[in-house]
């Protein structure tokens, strides 16, 4: 698996929750590439919690929602917004679940759209929530123009 460099760290007025490493109250998720898919190895901690001991889903959405964006970034290598996120939860996620791992993939594109799903395995191994996506993606000319994108690369390249 090849570490994917983060596009906007460093950008001015850059947090994102999801990816943001210096947001202390966001996932801070970091992203690899194995093949045809986007993979994140992230660990829960304690305010990330729903139920007692159990993983919120919100949580959980927010997380495959987020991986979405980076397959896109790297294997369109543009930017773009969600346009629709289903997620079906099949097993609670416990806290002590660490890590947790999301492997997505592109399933297709079709226009401006591509479609994405994703897979969160606890650390057994046990697939635990499903999503599927929906990426309204734009141009990389008006990625980089507008949303300071120019490329999404792993280390190395």
């Amino acid at each position: 698996m090849k570490r994917l460099q983060n596009p906007w760290e460093g950008l001015e007025g850059y947090y994102c929750f999801g990816c943001c490493p210096t947001n202390e109250g966001g996932l801070r998720m970091e992203f690899y590439e194995d093949g045809e898919d986007i993979v994140s190895v992230w660990n829960p901690r304690d305010h990330f919690q729903g139920w007692v001991n159990t993983l919120h889903g919100g949580i959980q959405a927010a997380l495959i929602d987020e991986i979405a964006e980076w397959v896109v970034n790297r294997k369109l290598q543009t930017t773009g917004v969600t346009a629709n996120l289903e997620v079906r939860y099949k097993k609670p996620v416990m806290m002590t679940s660490k890590p947790i791992t999301l492997r997505a993939h592109l399933l297709e594109t079709r226009r401006h759209l591509a479609y994405i799903e994703v897979s969160l395995y606890n650390d057994e191994g046990v697939l635990c929530s499903v999503g599927k996506l929906t990426y309204a993606f734009i141009t990389p000319e008006k990625a980089a123009e507008e949303w300071h994108f120019h490329g999404c690369k792993a280390e190395g390249e």
